[in-house]
């Protein structure tokens, strides 16, 4: 946070912190893994990370949405910018929460740690939100949210909503070897959103129990010496260049791709929780599926060929 703010607002003789937190008249909220404590019925719910302003916006009714981050109206990153374009945003800093004077604070677990601590210290309820390692979790995440905010019913319809988007994959089916390569090079292990993900897709995930275990950012050269036979790139649309993003257009995995099936997964997709994983499912299946067709379609070319 922005310490030359609270600093002017405190000796300025203006409405400082202390002040305000006494205008609220707020109890901390304790939220243990699993066991969401809310308070009665919030009517004035801020969110300051993008994906606690997806389960807001969807699971909230919408007058008690009183702020979502700024990140929710851009569409290189959220699922939810036509929800988010007639609420007013914040950029996730005390002076800048406190003004919504909320009940209830939603926050990332890893995010805004600085503004988490401080609107604990003022007496201010705040909720912290983990990504769910799986896609049972991202239904009972909803679930429980929804609890949370006042929208059990919202809630079910969304549940209901995100397995009808769910693809149907033949457990039979042969299934591609995969990697995923995200910035900087990292992939992606077990016991991770994404890669349940890839499993409902009917995609074998190399770096949960393939030669590339084990390994959270792998050496290109051990990237294709396992020989995937899907190259799944995640990246932020639209985002700025940054060195981070340079090994996605590495001259190496340019060169797998001549031997590999890539697939572009936007991040948006697999970070919260709610209908981009159904998206994202189905985008990946739908990859699978062309897979296995080309791998039938080159098999039967090489039996042709060598029929007398």
């Amino acid at each position: 946070m922005r310490g030359g703010l609270v600093r002017t607002w405190t000796r300025g003789g203006c409405l400082g912190l202390a002040a305000v937190a006494a205008g609220l008249r707020l109890a901390s909220v304790a939220v243990a893994a699993g066991e969401l404590a809310p308070p009665q019925r919030p009517q004035r719910i801020v969110s300051i990370n993008l994906c606690t302003d997806e389960l807001a916006l969807r699971l909230a009714r919408p007058e008690t949405v009183a702020s979502v981050s700024y990140l929710s109206r851009r569409p290189d990153t959220s699922n939810v910018v036509a929800e988010a374009a007639a609420t007013p945003v914040n950029y996730g800093l005390v002076e800048d929460v406190v003004s919504f004077r909320p009940d209830l604070v939603l926050a990332g677990l890893y995010t805004t740690r600085n503004t988490v601590t401080l609107l604990r210290a003022l007496g201010v309820p705040v909720v912290e939100i983990d990504t769910p390692p799986s896609i049972d979790g991202v239904r009972q995440q909803i679930r429980d949210v929804g609890a949370l905010l006042d929208g059990a019913e919202r809630a079910e319809v969304q549940i209901q909503a995100f397995d009808a988007r769910l693809p149907r994959v033949d457990p039979h089916a042969p299934r591609p070897r995969a990697v995923v390569v995200r910035a900087s090079g990292f992939t992606t292990g077990p016991g991770t959103l994404l890669n349940d993900i890839l499993t409902r897709a009917g995609i074998d995930n190399l770096a949960a129990a393939g030669p590339l275990a084990g390994q959270a950012q792998p050496p290109l050269e051990a990237v294709i010496q396992a020989r995937p036979d899907m190259l799944i790139l995640t990246d932020e649309e639209g985002e700025a260049p940054a060195l981070a993003g340079e090994v996605l257009v590495h001259p190496a995995l340019k060169a797998l791709a001549k031997h590999a099936r890539v697939v572009t997964l936007p991040a948006r997709l697999w970070t919260c929780s709610g209908p981009g994983v159904a998206e994202a499912v189905a985008r990946l299946a739908l990859a699978a599926d062309d897979w296995r067709a080309a791998h039938k379609a080159a098999g039967s070319a090489s039996q042709a060929s060598h029929k007398p």
